[in-house]
């Protein structure tokens, strides 16, 4: 089943989001190796600026999971997570109802 994981990051953590990114690409691409990732990526502030000149607000990712406690431990063990880079992380069931 897909669950969505939304997640905020922590008032001034720019540099933990850059120094635990290329760990954070890695642990995803185990989704990816699986067939598991639907999407994944930054939430940035302003629309249309690259990302080196907004800041990010946090992450979105779309991955299938067994359930909903089997994405929780998945969202824990994420780099970001693990270093601190969130103030607040939601996870909840989503449905893929388009495209087919």
């Amino acid at each position: 089943m897909w669950f969505m994981i939304l997640a905020d990051d922590a008032p001034g953590n720019a540099a933990i989001r850059q120094a635990q990114r290329p760990a954070h690409l890695a642990y995803l691409q185990a989704l990816v190796d699986d067939n598991r990732l639907l999407l994944a990526g930054p939430r940035p502030l302003e629309a249309g600026k690259p990302l080196s000149e907004t800041p990010i607000l946090g992450s979105l990712i779309v991955a299938d999971f067994d359930s909903l406690e089997a994405a929780q431990h998945w969202a824990a063990g994420d780099p970001y997570a693990m270093a601190g880079l969130f103030a607040q992380v939601r996870i909840e069931a989503f449905v893929k109802a388009l495209p087919a």
